[in-house]
């Protein structure tokens, strides 16, 4: 028989492994909770088990806000602290997750180095690679969304720099690590999309202004925006009302970076038969002020929604009527031109789509 006090601890273990992660930032996922200082050689982390709740390999540094680099002041964006991944170098968090569910991972990011970044993110057994090429916020630093399917209910998460340079410390900094159970939308009755509205999608970490970028449907196989595709080479940024203007709701989707930031969806269709896309467009009260375009595609028909924006928020509502010429229609947005934010001339932005609802059009009169 177990002594009741290792008993007692044995029990709050099991306990715990056995509940599933909730909604929100991983355990110490802000990196609040930082090594002993014996475990410190200057900013580098000594030892694999360091940082509670995170195992670290490689060249990973302990950064501090306000810490120098050169003339650079490296700033955090959520707490006082963060990680920073050098040559080769990763770090891991074991979690216990639903099998066969999605997830999305959320993590802040930002580049120290002028130099091409990339990340590779995994969920054992899936990867996938996230550029850093293009940094889309003014102060540096952008949240990243990466989805997978949980294939076992205990999932290693690793986020890894797989560069070498000639300065071990030339890598990202890493801050709120969050995941999001996501949950398939379903077509209505009332509109053939999935998730139209935008409201099912990553993490946004309570305490950023910036958003989250959603990969290019090529880097990864499962989509954080359930229902949608980025068909294009840059990201697309999921907004939130509490930081942006959004049309509807409290999500919606900005366009950022001309022909190359699109998103799009395959819907049913009846061969033959009419049907009236509608959605709205508007810019996000970002500063976003200019012209701005936004066009759709459908069952070979076009059309160009052209905006003014002065960058305050506001929005305007838009109609495609085509006819289905198969059971499957691709149906694409995408904004016609590159627009920076006026407030800062180099961060790119765009216009945002929201609301977007397919119907069938019953009575050709109508059309």
């Amino acid at each position: 028989m177990l002594p009741l006090l290792p008993y007692f601890l044995l029990l709050c273990i099991s306990s715990h492994l056995a509940a599933a992660l909730k909604d929100g930032l991983l355990p110490n996922g802000n990196f609040e909770q930082g090594p002993r200082r014996s475990a410190l050689r200057g900013t580098q982390v000594i030892g694999h088990e360091a940082i509670p709740q995170w195992q670290t390999a490689g060249f990973v540094e302990y950064i501090q806000w306000g810490q120098k680099q050169g003339d650079m002041l490296l700033v955090v964006p959520e707490g006082s602290f963060a990680i920073r991944l050098g040559n080769d170098a990763s770090i891991k968090q074991r979690v216990r997750l639903t099998e066969g569910v999605r997830y999305s991972l959320t993590f802040s990011a930002a580049r120290t180095c002028a130099q091409e970044e990339r990340l590779n993110v995994s969920a054992s057994p899936e990867f996938g690679v996230l550029p850093m090429q293009t940094m889309y916020s003014s102060n540096g630093w952008d949240s990243y969304s990466w989805a997978f399917l949980a294939k076992s209910a205990a999932v290693d998460l690793v986020i890894h720099n797989p560069g070498v340079s000639e300065d071990p410390a030339c890598g990202p900094l890493i801050d709120s690590v969050a995941i999001r159970q996501l949950f398939p939308p379903r077509r209505t009755n009332t509109n053939l999309f999935k998730n139209g509205d935008f409201e099912e999608g990553p993490y946004i970490i309570p305490n950023t202004t910036w958003g989250v970028l959603v990969p290019p449907q090529i880097e990864d196989d499962h989509s954080p925006l359930p229902g949608w595709m980025v068909e294009s080479l840059k990201a697309v940024r999921y907004i939130d009302a509490e930081h942006f203007a959004v049309p509807r709701g409290r999500r919606a989707v900005e366009l950022l970076a001309g022909k190359e930031s699109a998103i799009a969806q395959v819907v049913r269709t009846v061969p033959g038969r009419r049907y009236a896309l509608t959605f709205a467009v508007g810019d996000a009260g970002n500063a976003c002020a200019g012209s701005l375009m936004v066009e759709a595609f459908a069952g070979g028909q076009t059309v160009k929604v052209a905006y003014e924006s002065k960058g305050k928020g506001g929005w305007k509502r838009a109609v495609l009527r085509f006819a289905a010429a198969k059971p499957r229609t691709r149906v694409v947005f995408w904004s016609s031109n590159y627009v920076t934010r006026s407030d800062d001339l180099s961060s790119l932005c765009g216009p945002v789509v929201d609301d977007v609802a397919l119907v069938s059009i019953r009575n050709p009169e109508r059309a």
